[in-house]
């Protein structure tokens, strides 16, 4: 979401913000983690190649955050209201009065931005689960964002995938490995949660398929460096070939006898 009646802060002082409510939080045992471009943009800043990438999602010089996601547990919804109340933040009571079970705004006590925290999990083309209560889910395997892992399915369930979204995909490709370690992309994972679900798997290999053409796209406009290209490449490829050997489930194979005659993805409307 963007918000041009907000004021930016620039990119370091954003990003001092959101670590700073993720460690208070922490401190206090409530669970908040960063999601999307900013949770890609900690796991490749420490690699420029990586870096420089990303900051092409926009076409501009300075990446610009305007809002901060977040995701926590819903069994905390109580403390992380109390939370941001203490930190003088404003709550959008109709918005967390209406869809509080799964959505929380909040807005920062000097107008700099908006904090949408998302609760159990992420309900937009396909869902994303991350869990219900802290010591039973995904959300404790890394910190202070998502796990990589996370990061591709939040990014792959978008239907109408965008360039900025597959930037940040190929930033993300270049720096982590496919494999089972918490901190990479764990490719059994991504393919058995996709072996479950049709029409998540249709936009989900299409999508990576799309990400293959914008990184070729950068390296004729020489945006982007041969090597960079061949190891993003290298590694969606793989992903696709895990996903592709995973046995599908009987829901999966009877869904896809359907295929598109029918829609397989959730409208998505934003609620600003």
């Amino acid at each position: 979401m963007t918000n041009s009646h907000f004021i930016a802060l620039n990119e370091d002082e954003f990003i001092n913000e959101a670590l700073n409510i993720v460690s208070k939080a922490e401190e206090k045992g409530i669970i908040l983690r960063i999601l999307g471009s900013l949770a890609v943009r900690l796991y490749v800043s420490d690699n420029p190649q990586a870096l420089l990438l990303h900051k092409k999602r926009l076409n501009v010089p300075e990446q610009i955050f305007t809002d901060l996601d977040l995701i926590g547990y819903g069994k905390q919804r109580g403390s992380i209201e109390k939370f941001f109340s203490d930190l003088q933040y404003q709550p959008d009571r109709i918005v967390n009065r209406i869809f509080g079970d799964r959505r929380l705004i909040f807005y920062h006590p000097k107008g700099y931005f908006i904090v949408d925290v998302f609760l159990n999990k992420l309900e937009f083309s396909h869902d994303v689960y991350f869990g219900e209560k802290p010591g039973k889910g995904r959300l404790e395997l890394s910190y202070p964002a998502i796990t990589p892992t996370d990061i591709v399915l939040e990014k792959l369930q978008i239907h109408k995938i965008n360039r900025k979204d597959l930037i940040d995909l190929a930033a993300l490709f270049l720096v982590k490995n496919i494999n089972s370690d918490p901190l990479s992309i764990d490719g059994l994972y991504i393919a058995k949660i996709l072996s479950q679900d049709w029409g998540f798997w249709y936009d989900a290999t299409n999508n990576l398929n799309k990400l293959k053409h914008i990184v070729k796209e950068l390296l004729d406009l020489k945006e982007l460096q041969e090597d960079a290209f061949s190891k993003i490449i290298q590694k969606v490829d793989f992903l696709l070939s895990i996903i592709e050997k995973e046995p599908k489930s009987k829901d999966w194979i009877k869904r896809s006898q359907i295929g598109t005659k029918k829609p397989w993805y959730r409208e998505v409307e934003d609620l600003f």
